[in-house]
C-alpha cells in the first residue's frame, strides 16, 4: 500500500468515513485489477458488472467485488470505471448517460483516448458528469479476471487526458486513487498527445513483435534463441480482438510509425542488397546513439521528477 494520502473533497479520500461507491464495469484483466487494488487498499465499496455471470460470481466469490450489481444502480456510484474495449466504452456511456449520479465521475481505462474522450465527454456533460480519460500502463500478454492481481499497478504509470473543462478536483481525486492503488507516478496529457505517444511505445511494439513471429525461421529457433528473441517477441502473444480495436482507434498515429519503420527497415536491406558496409555501419551507429541519447534523456527526466 502507498502510504500518501491527499484529502480531495468531502467524502474522497482514503478515510474510512470517507467511504465511496465505485462501480467496475467490465471484470477482465485490468476491471478486475482495478477491483483488487481497490479492496486491497482503500475502504470503497465495490460493485461489480461483467456481461459474463459466471465471471461476476468469482469476482464475488473471490472478493475482489462487494457486490454485482446491473446498470440500473449506476446511480448509486460516486465513480464509475469503465474498463472495456475503446467502442463498447463509448456505447456503454450513451446508453446508460441518464443513469450515471448527476455530479459523479466515469473514467475509462483503455488504451487510447482521443476516440473515447471526443465521444463520451459531452455525452456526460449535458447530464452534469465528469468524464476524465486514463490509462493504466500495465498489463499482461494474458487476458481475462483470472489474471488479474491486487499488485498490477505497483510502480506503473497512470495517464489521465482531463479537456480544459475538467475540474481539477476530479483530476485530484482520480489521482489520488491511482496513488492507492500503488502506481509510481501520474502524468498529464492531452488525448492527442497521448495517442501519438502511445502508438510509438506500445501499439507499434505490438504489430512489429506479431509481424516477426510469422517468420518460417520460427519453428526452427530452438535452442537458437536468448533474451533478444524473447525481449521481441513476448507481445506477440496478444488479444486479437482488443488490439485491432485499439490499432483501428488510434489509425493515424499508428500508421505514420508503421510507415516509419518500413523506411528505415528499407534502408538497412537497400544497404545490405548493395553490400554497402560503410551504409550499414552509419545505420547502426544512428540507431545506437538514438538509443544512448534516449536513456541520457530519461534518465534525467526520472532524475528531475524524483
Amino acid at each position: 500500500m502507498v502510504k500518501y494520502r491527499v484529502k480531495i473533497h468531502a467524502g474522497y479520500s482514503r478515510e474510512r468515513k470517507d467511504k465511496m461507491n465505485i462501480a467496475v464495469v467490465g471484470l477482465g484483466l485490468i476491471g478486475g485489477s482495478f477491483c483488487k487494488a481497490l479492496k486491497a487498499n482503500t475502504f470503497h465499496h465495490i460493485m461489480g458488472i461483467d456481461a459474463d455471470h459466471e465471471t461476476e460470481k468469482k469476482a464475488l466469490e473471490q472478493g475482489a467485488v462487494d457486490e454485482i450489481i446491473d446498470e440500473t444502480r449506476l446511480g448509486e456510484a460516486n465513480l464509475t470505471i469503465v474498463a472495456l474495449y475503446p467502442v463498447p466504452t463509448v456505447e456503454f456511456v450513451k446508453n446508460n448517460a441518464d443513469r450515471f449520479r448527476k455530479g459523479s465521475i466515469v473514467i475509462d481505462v483503455g488504451g487510447v483516448k482521443g476516440y473515447v474522450v471526443s465521444r463520451c465527454t459531452p455525452v456526460l456533460e449535458e447530464k452534469g458528469v465528469y468524464f476524465l480519460g486514463t490509462h493504466p500502463m500495465a498489463g499482461t500478454e494474458n487476458s481475462g479476471f483470472d489474471y488479474s492481481k491486487p499488485d498490477m499497478f505497483v510502480k506503473a504509470s497512470y495517464i489521465l487526458t482531463p479537456t480544459e473543462n475538467t475540474p481539477q478536483i476530479v483530476v485530484d481525486l482520480v489521482s489520488t486513487l491511482g496513488s492507492c492503488m500503488g502506481f509510481g507516478q501520474v502524468v498529464i496529457a492531452t488525448a492527442e498527445q497521448h495517442d501519438i505517444n502511445i502508438a510509438f511505445t506500445s501499439q507499434l511494439a505490438h504489430v512489429v513483435s506479431n509481424a516477426y513471429v510469422k517468420s518460417p525461421s520460427l519453428l526452427r529457433a530452438d535452442g537458437f534463441s536468448a533474451g533478444s528473441f524473447l525481449d521481441l517477441t513476448r507481445v506477440a502473444k496478444l488479444n486479437e480482438e482488443m488490439w485491432s480495436s485499439l490499432f483501428l482507434c488510434n489509425k493515424n498515429a499508428l500508421l505514420f510509425e508503421i510507415n516509419t519503420i518500413i523506411e528505415k527497415l528499407t534502408e538497412y536491406r537497400d544497404a545490405m542488397v548493395n553490400d554497402d558496409k560503410p551504409t550499414l555501419k552509419e545505420l547502426l551507429r544512428v540507431g545506437r546513439e538514438r538509443k544512448e541519447e534516449s536513456m541520457k534523456y530519461y534518465g534525467q527526466e526520472k532524475a528531475l521528477n524524483g
